[in-house]
């Protein structure tokens, strides 16, 4: 990317704040490209772009982008989501060649690396910081302002890397030559932590009107709680969700079918798009339910499961009996509308209202029309499980075919935060009011009972309660990895939905093979091309 590439996208990345004042700067930018070092230090606004370029990585690993996984929704690693064709591609075969062939993923081949990425984005941060050293006319006051936020950005970044790589190559400045030896794990996570409390202790607690959106000290403790779940840091995991809920910043929204969308109380760090300008996306339009009025061709790419959907709870906290619906066929629908409320936000069913219609979701379906997984190359517009997915997708957004999509990436929220808690509590040994109150507080935005569980049987119910309420928003995968459940419960299964036809609910496999997972890609393999250009790396053992 080219310095001058560099600068425009700055000038329309989010943060809700103009950047219109930087037009004559966009403008004078010479037709070569490149801009002295020096110049891009010229004055405060010059600077703030760079640094806002940096919050475009929030969108970069986003799920509006799918950033995580080539392009894919990483949910369909698990048993909550399937993309609807057979044939090779991404938002397609991709996700389930990784999901079936045991040895799939290898130093050559694997689309959830992260690796180039990570890497080209920490040298922009890098070179920011070795840039503000040798440039910055604006006092210690305002570099620490930079610095902060920028070291909070690559803390971002190599947490990618952290959950991905049992080890990687931290640096802390611009690279000397290719070699450069590999640290440990531990080294990775101290390094990270050392960033995050770096921005902690730099950031203000909150920023004035006209900055709203920029990363303060209690987004920063917030976005810890999860990496030092990650890392196994209990007490700092718990530390890091006691300053966020102390600052009472935050809290749930009432409504459930808001809290992912941004722009309210319970959103912590999120990305701003813009459907005329950029950034923007395509989310609606590669999963929106597909109903007669739609007129675009590439619509439910991926779909929810019936694993998913059995997942949720009814209305009263109990588990509905799904037995006579697994017996085969029956003409008998189910009772939909008594599961919980986060159920009716997330999943498009059949017999539920989309954009003014009632969704069919069945074999020749008007609104929602079923396609049987393996009987054509694509499935573009139909359905292999019965469901839709409506979580994430703009329900409001009718014209798919010629408008992009503009709803907001929600990185981080504090319903995830009070789950961090409930976490960090439970491995810490605390007591069980301890783990199981901010659980319950999750539960009772949606009216559900307060779990009284402890011990292992706890920990089953918080798994359960955090794949509810963080579906489809790029947690259920990584969190099954840290866990190391993975290889137990993805490994020899396959997913399942409805057929419905002529009114009956056929209960039906929707994967042609079963889902495999090999525990050794609980640490991916290196990339090839960084073990041949790195004298001082070698591969993993088991990658061998």
């Amino acid at each position: 990317m080219t310095i001058k590439s560099i600068y425009k996208f700055m000038a329309i990345a989010l943060l809700g704040t103009s950047v219109s004042a930087c037009n004559d700067w966009l403008d004078n930018v010479d037709n070569t490209s490149k801009v002295d070092e020096p110049t891009a230090w010229d004055t405060e606004a010059h600077v703030d772009m760079q640094v806002n370029y940096f919050y475009g990585y929030i969108s970069s690993w986003g799920q509006m982008v799918g950033g995580e996984f080539g392009g894919n929704m990483t949910e369909a690693l698990t048993d909550a989501f399937k993309y609807n064709h057979p044939t090779l591609g991404v938002r397609a075969a991709q996700a389930y060649q990784y999901a079936t062939e045991y040895d799939f993923m290898g130093p050559n081949q694997n689309a959830l690396s992260g690796w180039t990425t990570c890497y080209t984005q920490i040298r922009y941060i890098n070179q920011f910081l070795e840039g503000m050293k040798k440039h910055s006319k604006f006092g210690a006051e305002q570099d620490l302002l930079w610095e902060a936020q920028a070291r909070f950005f690559r803390a971002f970044v190599y947490f990618h890397l952290a959950k991905r790589y049992d080890g990687c190559i931290i640096f802390n400045t611009l690279p000397n030559g290719t070699d450069k030896a590999m640290s440990t794990q531990e080294e990775v996570w101290d390094f990270i932590a050392q960033d995050l409390d770096f921005a902690i202790a730099n950031l203000p607690e909150k920023w004035d009107d006209t900055n709203t959106g920029r990363i303060d000290a209690i987004m920063a403790q917030a976005y810890k709680s999860r990496v030092m779940l990650y890392a196994e840091r209990w007490q700092e995991a718990y530390d890091a969700t006691t300053t966020v809920i102390n600052s009472k910043r935050y809290s749930l929204v009432k409504n459930c079918a808001d809290s992912w969308k941004g722009n309210n109380t319970e959103s912590i760090i999120e990305f701003k798009y813009n459907a005329l300008q950029n950034p923007k996306h395509e989310f609606d339009q590669w999963y929106g339910p597909v109903i007669s009025t739609n007129e675009y061709t590439t619509g439910s790419c991926g779909v929810p499961t019936q694993e998913m959907v059995e997942s949720y709870e009814t209305k009263d906290g109990k588990q509905f009996d799904w037995t006579p619906w697994h017996e085969g066929s029956t003409n008998a629908r189910p009772a939909y509308e008594n599961l919980e409320p986060r159920f009716q936000a997330a999943i498009t069913y059949p017999g539920s209202t989309w954009q003014g219609v009632v969704m069919e979701n069945s074999v020749g379906g008007k609104n929602g029309t079923f396609q049987e997984f393996g009987t054509a190359a694509y499935g573009w517009n139909t359905t292999c499980t019965g469901y839709f997915l409506r979580k994430l997708v703009d329900e409001s957004h009718t014209d798919f075919k010629n408008t992009s999509s503009a709803q907001t990436w929600v990185e981080l929220r504090y319903a995830e935060v009070l789950l961090n808690r409930a976490e960090a509590a439970y491995r810490l040994g605390l007591g069980a009011t301890e783990y199981q109150s901010p659980m319950n507080d999750v539960r009772a935005r949606v009216n559900l009972p307060a779990k009284t569980s402890t011990g292992d049987d706890w920990f089953d119910d918080y798994r359960h309660e955090r794949k509810v309420e963080l579906s489809y928003e790029n947690h259920l995968y990584w969190d099954m990895r840290r866990w190391k459940l993975a290889h137990i419960e993805y490994d020899g299964y396959r997913q399942h939905g409805f057929k419905i036809e002529n009114g009956t609910f056929n209960y039906i496999e929707v994967d042609l093979v079963d889902r495999r997972f090999n525990p050794k890609t609980y640490c991916f393999p290196i990339p090839y091309s960084e073990v041949q250009n790195n004298g001082l790396v070698n591969q993993y053992p088991q990658w061998l």
